[in-house]
Protein backbone atom coordinates (compact mmCIF):
# COMPACT_ATOMS: atom_id res chain seq x y z
CA UNK A 1 0.00 0.00 0.00
CA UNK A 2 2.94 2.36 0.48
CA UNK A 3 4.01 2.14 -3.13
CA UNK A 4 1.25 0.97 -5.48
CA UNK A 5 -0.68 3.97 -6.75
CA UNK A 6 -2.58 1.91 -9.31
CA UNK A 7 -3.65 -0.59 -6.64
CA UNK A 8 -5.02 2.32 -4.62
CA UNK A 9 -7.09 3.44 -7.61
CA UNK A 10 -8.48 -0.05 -8.14
CA UNK A 11 -9.22 -0.50 -4.44
CA UNK A 12 -11.03 2.83 -4.24
CA UNK A 13 -13.10 1.89 -7.28
CA UNK A 14 -14.21 -1.34 -5.58
CA UNK A 15 -14.94 0.53 -2.34
CA UNK A 16 -17.00 3.07 -4.26
CA UNK A 17 -18.98 0.28 -5.92
CA UNK A 18 -19.99 -1.02 -2.46
CA UNK A 19 -19.65 -4.57 -3.80
CA UNK A 20 -18.24 -7.16 -1.40
CA UNK A 21 -14.71 -8.24 -2.27
CA UNK A 22 -11.68 -10.10 -1.00
CA UNK A 23 -8.25 -8.47 -1.26
CA UNK A 24 -5.11 -10.50 -1.99
CA UNK A 25 -1.70 -8.93 -1.38
CA UNK A 26 1.05 -9.90 -3.84
CA UNK A 27 4.73 -9.07 -4.31
CA UNK A 28 5.43 -6.07 -6.54
CA UNK A 29 9.04 -6.96 -7.31
CA UNK A 30 11.10 -10.08 -7.74
CA UNK A 31 13.05 -11.76 -10.52
CA UNK A 32 12.17 -9.16 -13.11
CA UNK A 33 9.61 -6.37 -12.96
CA UNK A 34 6.72 -6.86 -12.99
CA UNK A 35 6.95 -9.97 -10.84
CA UNK A 36 6.59 -12.92 -13.27
CA UNK A 37 4.72 -15.00 -10.69
CA UNK A 38 1.86 -12.52 -10.96
CA UNK A 39 1.08 -13.88 -14.42
CA UNK A 40 -0.84 -16.57 -12.55
CA UNK A 41 -3.64 -14.07 -11.88
CA UNK A 42 -2.96 -11.12 -14.21
CA UNK A 43 -2.29 -11.27 -17.98
CA UNK A 44 0.21 -8.40 -17.64
CA UNK A 45 1.64 -9.59 -14.28
CA UNK A 46 0.70 -6.14 -12.96
CA UNK A 47 -1.74 -4.93 -10.32
CA UNK A 48 -4.53 -4.23 -9.77
CA UNK A 49 -6.40 -7.14 -11.28
CA UNK A 50 -10.07 -7.80 -10.61
CA UNK A 51 -11.58 -11.29 -10.69
CA UNK A 52 -15.37 -11.48 -10.88
CA UNK A 53 -16.22 -15.12 -11.34
CA UNK A 54 -14.59 -16.12 -14.62
CA UNK A 55 -14.22 -12.51 -15.74
CA UNK A 56 -10.75 -10.99 -15.33
CA UNK A 57 -10.20 -7.23 -15.61
CA UNK A 58 -6.56 -6.17 -15.30
CA UNK A 59 -6.31 -2.41 -15.78
CA UNK A 60 -7.38 0.25 -13.29
CA UNK A 61 -9.44 2.27 -15.76
CA UNK A 62 -11.04 -0.89 -17.14
CA UNK A 63 -11.81 -2.00 -13.57
CA UNK A 64 -13.44 1.36 -12.89
CA UNK A 65 -15.60 1.16 -16.01
CA UNK A 66 -16.48 -2.49 -15.43
CA UNK A 67 -17.71 -1.72 -11.92
CA UNK A 68 -19.50 1.47 -12.98
CA UNK A 69 -21.54 -0.52 -15.50
CA UNK A 70 -22.82 -2.67 -12.63
CA UNK A 71 -23.09 -0.24 -9.71
CA UNK A 72 -24.77 3.15 -9.62
CA UNK A 73 -23.19 6.33 -8.31
CA UNK A 74 -19.59 5.80 -9.38
CA UNK A 75 -19.65 8.48 -12.08
CA UNK A 76 -21.51 11.79 -11.75
CA UNK A 77 -25.11 11.60 -12.96
CA UNK A 78 -25.05 14.81 -15.02
CA UNK A 79 -23.76 14.02 -18.56
CA UNK A 80 -21.51 17.09 -18.84
CA UNK A 81 -20.02 16.50 -15.41
CA UNK A 82 -19.56 12.81 -16.18
CA UNK A 83 -17.80 13.63 -19.47
CA UNK A 84 -15.38 15.91 -17.61
CA UNK A 85 -14.77 13.28 -14.92
CA UNK A 86 -14.06 10.60 -17.52
CA UNK A 87 -11.72 12.94 -19.38
CA UNK A 88 -9.60 13.78 -16.33
CA UNK A 89 -9.43 10.09 -15.37
CA UNK A 90 -8.21 9.19 -18.86
CA UNK A 91 -5.69 12.04 -18.71
CA UNK A 92 -4.32 10.72 -15.42
CA UNK A 93 -4.27 7.19 -16.78
CA UNK A 94 -2.23 8.08 -19.86
CA UNK A 95 -0.17 11.11 -18.83
CA UNK A 96 1.81 12.77 -16.04
CA UNK A 97 4.97 10.75 -16.70
CA UNK A 98 7.27 13.24 -14.96
CA UNK A 99 5.08 13.19 -11.84
CA UNK A 100 5.11 9.39 -11.81
CA UNK A 101 8.86 9.09 -12.34
CA UNK A 102 10.09 11.94 -10.16
CA UNK A 103 7.56 11.76 -7.34
CA UNK A 104 6.99 8.04 -6.90
CA UNK A 105 4.44 7.09 -4.27
CA UNK A 106 5.62 6.19 -0.78
CA UNK A 107 3.19 7.15 1.95
CA UNK A 108 5.64 6.86 4.86
CA UNK A 109 8.31 9.17 3.40
CA UNK A 110 8.75 12.95 3.40
CA UNK A 111 11.14 13.98 0.63
CA UNK A 112 12.21 17.23 -1.07
CA UNK A 113 13.17 16.79 -4.74
CA UNK A 114 13.54 20.48 -5.57
CA UNK A 115 14.53 21.96 -7.92
CA UNK A 116 11.72 20.40 -9.91
CA UNK A 117 12.32 19.57 -13.54
CA UNK A 118 10.41 21.51 -16.19
CA UNK A 119 8.30 18.44 -16.93
CA UNK A 120 7.44 17.96 -13.28
CA UNK A 121 6.48 21.61 -12.91
CA UNK A 122 4.13 21.26 -15.90
CA UNK A 123 2.55 18.11 -14.46
CA UNK A 124 2.01 19.71 -11.06
CA UNK A 125 0.53 22.82 -12.65
CA UNK A 126 -1.84 20.70 -14.72
CA UNK A 127 -3.03 18.75 -11.66
CA UNK A 128 -3.68 22.01 -9.82
CA UNK A 129 -5.58 23.30 -12.86
CA UNK A 130 -7.75 20.16 -12.99
CA UNK A 131 -8.48 20.30 -9.27
CA UNK A 132 -9.35 24.01 -9.38
CA UNK A 133 -11.50 23.57 -12.49
CA UNK A 134 -13.43 20.64 -11.03
CA UNK A 135 -14.13 22.36 -7.75
CA UNK A 136 -15.19 25.59 -9.48
CA UNK A 137 -17.41 24.02 -12.13
CA UNK A 138 -18.77 20.83 -10.58
CA UNK A 139 -17.91 20.80 -6.88
CA UNK A 140 -21.15 22.13 -5.44
CA UNK A 141 -22.75 19.82 -2.92
CA UNK A 142 -19.59 18.25 -1.57
CA UNK A 143 -15.85 18.57 -1.03
CA UNK A 144 -14.72 16.47 -4.01
CA UNK A 145 -14.02 17.25 -7.66
CA UNK A 146 -17.63 16.70 -8.74
CA UNK A 147 -19.25 17.25 -5.35
CA UNK A 148 -19.61 13.71 -4.04
CA UNK A 149 -16.68 11.27 -4.11
CA UNK A 150 -16.47 9.64 -7.55
CA UNK A 151 -14.06 7.74 -9.76
CA UNK A 152 -12.43 11.07 -10.63
CA UNK A 153 -11.31 11.40 -7.01
CA UNK A 154 -10.18 7.78 -6.94
CA UNK A 155 -7.84 8.45 -9.85
CA UNK A 156 -6.30 11.54 -8.25
CA UNK A 157 -6.06 10.09 -4.71
CA UNK A 158 -2.46 8.84 -5.18
CA UNK A 159 -1.48 12.33 -6.30
CA UNK A 160 -2.73 13.69 -2.97
CA UNK A 161 -0.41 11.30 -1.16
CA UNK A 162 2.45 12.24 -3.50
CA UNK A 163 1.87 15.96 -2.96
CA UNK A 164 2.07 15.46 0.80
CA UNK A 165 5.18 13.28 0.54
CA UNK A 166 7.03 15.81 -1.60
CA UNK A 167 5.75 19.00 -0.01
CA UNK A 168 3.57 20.27 -2.87
CA UNK A 169 1.12 22.76 -1.35
CA UNK A 170 -1.30 24.28 -3.87
CA UNK A 171 -3.32 27.31 -2.84
CA UNK A 172 -7.00 28.13 -3.14
CA UNK A 173 -9.56 25.57 -4.23
CA UNK A 174 -6.91 23.02 -5.18
CA UNK A 175 -5.32 23.25 -1.74
CA UNK A 176 -8.66 22.82 0.00
CA UNK A 177 -9.42 19.82 -2.18
CA UNK A 178 -6.05 18.27 -1.35
CA UNK A 179 -6.82 18.45 2.36
CA UNK A 180 -10.33 17.10 1.86
CA UNK A 181 -9.00 14.16 -0.15
CA UNK A 182 -6.36 13.30 2.45
CA UNK A 183 -9.10 13.34 5.11
CA UNK A 184 -11.47 11.11 3.11
CA UNK A 185 -12.26 8.00 5.24
CA UNK A 186 -11.21 5.44 2.61
CA UNK A 187 -7.89 7.20 2.06
CA UNK A 188 -7.36 7.29 5.82
CA UNK A 189 -8.11 3.57 5.97
CA UNK A 190 -5.59 2.83 3.18
CA UNK A 191 -2.95 5.00 4.86
CA UNK A 192 -3.38 3.41 8.27
CA UNK A 193 -2.85 -0.02 6.74
CA UNK A 194 0.12 1.23 4.69
CA UNK A 195 1.91 2.59 7.74
CA UNK A 196 1.72 -0.84 9.39
CA UNK A 197 3.57 -2.47 6.51
CA UNK A 198 7.26 -3.22 6.88
CA UNK A 199 8.12 -4.14 3.28
CA UNK A 200 10.66 -1.90 1.54
CA UNK A 201 10.89 -1.81 -2.25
Amino acid sequence: RNYSSWSLRGWLAVMLSRAPFAEVMVALSGEGTPHPANRAFSPTARVPCLHDGTTVVWDSLAIAEYLAERHAGMWPVDPATRAWARSVCAEMHSGFSALRNEMTMCLRERVDVRPWSAGLERDIARVVEIWSDGRRRFGQGGSCLCGAFSLADAFYAPVAFRFRTYGVAPEGAAGSYLQALLAQPWLRQWEEAALKETAII
